[in-house]
């Protein structure tokens, strides 16, 4: 016979937790008195005294320079090609003048050079306008 769990025989919830398993209190016994103050370790009393029979090592004290409390931040300049020097954010776009069309309409062969030659870059981020 097959010994599979039946669908009946499912495992306990989780919100059912053995008193033995209750990791979420501390007991009694562990807790501090209610006059407990904590107090600083000892100080630090040294290196015990050289038994070995070898000369100390001499201790070098080299001078420190002073240092003042500013910092230099260096950014790192990201270039973006076509990008807007105004904001930094938006991508330039060309547009045609009024001019340019009006060339490019009266004066047609020659007009469509002088349409291309009068276009505008403009940002949609600032609005700002480059010739």
């Amino acid at each position: 016979m097959d010994t599979k769990p039946l669908l009946q025989d499912r495992p306990p919830a989780y919100n059912t937790v053995p008193a033995a398993y209750d990791h979420g209190s501390i007991p009694a016994a562990a807790a501090p008195a209610a006059g407990f103050q904590p107090q600083a370790p000892p100080p630090y009393q040294g290196f015990p005294a050289a038994t070995s029979g070898f000369p100390a090592a001499p201790v070098a004290v080299a001078a420190q320079p002073a240092y003042t409390s500013t910092y230099t931040i260096v950014q790192p300049s990201v270039v973006v090609v076509g990008g807007c020097p105004a904001c930094r954010v938006g991508v330039l776009e060309d547009d045609f003048t009024c001019l340019g069309i009006m060339c490019a309409i009266f004066f047609f062969p020659l007009g469509i050079l002088f349409c291309l030659a009068l276009r505008q870059r403009r940002c949609p981020n600032c609005g700002a306008t480059f010739g």
